[in-house]
C-alpha cells in the first residue's frame, strides 16, 4: 500500500531490474488452515464503506482484509466519505459485519513515519486496531532522518506490542527504505523484535529485487506480502499513482508473479492489492474486479 504523501524522488537508487525468472510447480503451501489462499487489500474497492468491504470480500470468498481507520484512494462517485476514528456506530456495524462473515483484518494499515509527526500521537488508531481483531499493522517509514525513522520504527513496534500485535515495515522504491536489503537491515536495527519485513511484488519487482535475492530471506523476516502485476519492472514517473489507484491484475503485466508465490515463506499471508479508477470509473462492478483478481492470483498456483 502507498499512502498519498508527497515523495522525494532523490531517494531513487538507479538500480537496474534483475528478475531472475525460474520455473513454478503447483505450491500448495499457500494455503491456510481455512483452505482460503488469498486475502483483499482495501485499496483494491477504493474506499469502499468498510462494513460492506467485509460483506463483499466474504460473497467473493476471501476471510482475511486489509484494512485502515479511513481511506486512502477513494471514495468514489456516490460512496460516502468515511472514518472509523470516533465514530462508534460504524465501528459497532463494521464489528458485527467481521463476526458475521468469519473474515479477520490480516493487516491494519493507515500508518506513516513522517517529519514533523509522532507515531504515539496515532495511538488511539492502535487501539482501535487491536479492537477490531487486526493481527499485525503495517507501517510505511518515509523520515528521510534514518536516526529518526528508525527511532519511530522502534516505537511503531513497542506500541504494537503493548496490544499484542506484530508490526511489518513496507520498502518502496524512491524512499528512505527503497528496497528489500534496506528493509531487512531496517527491521535489524530497530529494536522492534515483533517486527517483519511487508513485501509488496509491485515495489519489490521495481526497485530491483530477484526471486534468488528473495528466496535467500530467512522464513521469520517477511511477515507479509502483497500481490499484484505491473506494467513494468523498474521505477517510473508516474510509479506512486499507479501504485495506489491504477494497478494490474496478476497475469496482466510483466511481473514474475508465480516464482514471487513460490519464493515467499510457506504459509505466508499474502493480500490481493489491484486498485483500478479506471476499471471503475468504466462501470465494473467491485465484486467482478475482485473475483478477475482472486482467478488470476489462484491461475499462478
Amino acid at each position: 500500500m502507498v499512502q498519498d504523501v508527497d515523495i522525494d524522488i532523490n531517494f531513487r537508487d538507479g538500480r537496474e531490474n534483475n528478475l531472475g525468472i525460474s520455473s513454478l510447480e503447483r505450491d500448495p503451501r499457500m494455503q491456510d488452515s481455512t483452505g482460503q489462499k488469498f486475502g483483499m487489500e482495501f485499496i483494491s474497492v477504493l474506499g469502499q464503506e468498510p462494513s460492506e468491504f467485509v460483506e463483499l470480500a466474504a460473497k467473493v470468498g476471501c476471510s482475511r482484509i486489509g484494512l485502515a481507520p479511513s481511506p486512502i484512494s477513494g471514495p468514489l462517485g456516490t460512496d460516502p466519505q468515511w472514518t472509523l476514528r470516533g465514530d462508534r456506530p460504524r465501528i459497532a456495524r463494521l464489528k458485527q459485519a467481521l463476526a458475521d462473515h468469519g473474515v479477520k483484518i490480516s493487516l491494519g494499515e493507515g500508518f506513516i513515519i513522517m517529519p514533523g509527526r509522532n507515531i504515539a500521537d496515532a495511538e488511539a488508531d492502535f487501539d482501535l486496531m487491536a479492537e477490531l481483531g487486526a493481527e499485525r499493522l503495517n507501517v510505511c517509514a518515509m523520515d528521510p532522518d534514518p536516526i529518526r525513522n528508525l527511532e519511530q520504527f522502534s516505537t511503531f513496534g513497542a506500541l504494537a506490542a503493548e496490544r499484542d500485535m506484530p508490526v511489518t515495515v513496507e520498502f518502496m522504491p524512491a524512499t528512505p527504505v527503497p528496497d528489500l536489503a534496506a528493509a531487512l537491515a531496517f527491521v535489524e536495527a530497530s529494536t522492534a523484535s515483533n517486527a517483519s519485513v511487508l513485501v509488496d511484488a509491485m515495489h519489490f519487482f521495481c526497485s530491483g529485487g530477484t526471486i534468488e535475492e528473495l528466496r535467500n530471506v530467512s522464513e521469520n523476516k517477511i511477515g507479509y506480502a502483497q500481490l499484484c502485476d505491473a506494467k513494468q519492472a523498474s521505477f517510473y514517473d508516474e510509479y506512486f499513482q499507479d501504485a495506489r489507484q491504477e494497478r494490474l491484475l496478476p497475469g496482466l503485466g510483466v511481473l514474475p508473479l508465480a516464482d514471487f508465490l513460490h519464493a515467499l515463506p510457506p504459509g505466508c499471508p499474502t493480500g490481493l492489492e489491484v486498485p483500478s479508477i479506471t476499471s471503475a470509473l468504466a462501470g465494473l462492478p467491485r465484486e467482478t474486479r475482485l473475483i478477475q483478481a482472486l482467478d488470476a492470483a489462484r491461475a499462478l498456483l
